[in-house]
């Protein structure tokens, strides 16, 4: 039976490509590696790694072997977590992804308002485009994540917690502010100020673009919503926006599209991973939260 220790020092240099820079990382000396692993390399009787002037790249059975050592050591450490949990541990993480539109305008007095009714709870925000954040929770490295996906992965757990309309976003000059909607076709005449690609923003922009069968016009690509808004405010493109991202200040005039966009924004998280006190604690605050929010 191999032992859970070397799989993470397997690991570790898998990650690293270098046993110098493994035990750095691990806090251990280097020898305690390299024997760890030549023993490891001895149980499944197959080297692991190339060795060559202390060059270090994983052989085709290591490559197998990564696959599982990750899904191993994840396992390894919620089995652990919730062993200490029914030990009655009280501290604990949350890891949450949240995108950045979100992030900036609708969750920071929630995550203050959890952090206040929980104070030894560590929370940690992880930013990101929604596919980025979907593929960090799927293997692990987030615990729950806020994703904008039409199709989820059929890996996660999904609950509801907002509709939101995309809105055309524009100057307060523009002539899209003297109308009532706007097209697709319309929109996509102007000059865009969008977010890079991998982010719901951008996601959405290119379906539309695919279905009018047209090649969007991008003067400006930034992740940045306070840029977006300058751009924009100054005239240099248009762009789209959540309602709750526009504020009085800001001077900017947004405007639905004649066929709405909706997003439905979720809370997501694994459905074979286990979901610590701290996690169910957040869950469930957040939801409770969005319920109120949301218009009677």
């Amino acid at each position: 039976m191999i032992e859970i220790k070397p799989i993470r020092y397997f690991l570790a240099v898998a990650e690293e490509l270098s046993f110098t820079r493994a035990a750095e990382r691990l806090h251990i000396a280097q020898p305690a590696i390299s024997m760890a692993i030549k023993k490891l390399e001895k149980e499944v009787g197959v080297d692991l790694f190339h060795r060559q002037d202390r060059k270090v790249s994983l052989t085709d059975e290591g490559r197998v072997l990564l696959n599982h050592a990750k899904k191993l050591i994840q396992q390894a450490d919620e089995t652990a977590l919730a062993m200490q949990e029914l030990s009655g541990l009280e501290k604990g993480e949350v890891r949450v992804g949240i995108p950045s539109m979100l992030g900036s305008y609708y969750f920071p007095p929630i995550l203050m308002a959890f952090r206040h009714q929980h104070p030894n709870l560590t929370l940690q925000v992880i930013e990101g485009g929604t596919w980025k954040l979907q593929q960090m929770l799927e293997v692990g490295e987030i615990d729950l994540s806020v994703i904008v996906a039409e199709k989820p992965s059929e890996q996660l757990e999904t609950r509801a917690l907002l509709k939101e309309q995309m809105m055309v976003t524009v100057n307060q000059e523009h002539p899209f502010a003297q109308y009532e909607s706007v097209t697709s076709e319309q929109f996509f005449k102007e000059e865009l100020v969008m977010f890079k690609e991998g982010y719901f923003h951008r996601r959405v922009i290119d379906r539309l673009a695919q279905e009018q069968g047209v090649t969007p016009n991008f003067g400006f690509e930034t992740n940045l919503i306070p840029l977006i808004k300058s751009i924009v405010k100054q005239g240099f493109g248009i762009t789209t926006l959540l309602g709750m991202v526009i504020e009085e200040n800001d001077q900017l005039v947004t405007r639905p599209f004649s066929e709405a966009v909706w997003l439905d924004i979720n809370i997501a998280w694994r459905k074979d991973g286990y979901l610590s006190k701290a996690n169910a604690a957040f869950l469930s605050f957040l939801t409770q939260e969005t319920e109120h929010k949301k218009p009677a």
